[in-house]
């Protein structure tokens, strides 16, 4: 191996959200350097379907279908991926959601739900690998934060607490794990093409904004995401803790 800091092989990840966009390009990246994936969402059949287009590149996946949000779902998942599929190396807490709205008319349904999918997953299936991780006394975990960590816009202010908790939960897990061999990290994505941006990509006026507001002059895409998780998911990352990396076209260096 030409790059022995980078390379994945005999390690096991699990992905959460990764039966689309963001957490399925990455499952697909450090499949390609080596680890073996294991997708994560609470809807089988999209899990079948990023299986068989993972398998149709020569790609093979493993997944296990558990409610992120839920506990008891979490635990039991996580207990049966470390038993009957193999120890978890890396986890990559993807999973997330979004909704706009005016803050002042801001469903509380949605505020609660969006709590529950962006940071109170993280926490749960965070404990859950680290308990496993710990007993082990090696680990990584990734979160995926967002450029919403450090900026705001109109409409998804529940969004951007929601980032910013995940960002300062990273350095928390950080305080509390490292001791115990485990490096814990966060990947700050910018704008990128996937499901969650459809919407805004399709937007004339708003992908114009981002063009202008974006020092790359682009929105992101996905494989982009691919070369940091690689280096948080590998050896060279091995004394790197509690650090949130942006990967966002320079947005939130440039006014």
């Amino acid at each position: 191996m030409a790059f022995p800091l980078f390379d994945l092989t005999g390690k096991t990840a699990l992905i959460t959200g990764s039966s689309q966009g963001i957490g399925f390009a990455l499952a697909r990246g450090l499949a390609e350097h080596g680890a073996t994936v294991i997708l994560n969402g609470r809807d089988e059949a999209k899990l079948a379907a990023a299986q068989k287009q993972l398998a149709a590149d020569g790609i093979t996946a493993d997944s296990v279908a558990f409610d992120a949000t839920n506990p008891q779902s979490v635990a039991a998942g996580i207990d049966r991926v470390e038993v009957d599929i193999a120890p978890i190396d890396i986890l990559i807490n993807n999973a997330g959601m979004q909704h706009r709205s005016p803050l002042e008319e801001f469903p509380v349904d949605k505020w609660q739900q969006l709590l529950a999918t962006n940071i109170s997953s993280v926490f749960y299936v965070g404990q859950a690998v680290a308990r496993y991780m710990i007993a082990r006394g090696e680990g990584k975990i990734i979160n995926i934060a967002s450029v919403q960590s450090e900026l705001a816009r109109p409409g998804i202010a529940p969004y951007t607490a929601t980032k910013g908790a995940v960002k300062n939960l990273t350095r928390g897990m950080s305080t509390d794990w490292a001791k115990h061999g485990l490096q814990i990290n966060a990947i700050a994505p910018g704008y990128f093409k996937t499901p969650l941006n459809q919407a805004l990509v399709d937007n004339p006026e708003f992908s114009g904004w981002l063009e202008k507001r974006t020092p790359a002059a682009r929105w992101g895409n996905v494989d982009e995401l691919v070369g940091a998780a690689v280096f948080l998911s590998g050896k060279g990352s091995s004394f790197v803790n509690g650090h949130t990396l942006y990967v966002d076209g320079g947005i939130t260096i440039s006014l």
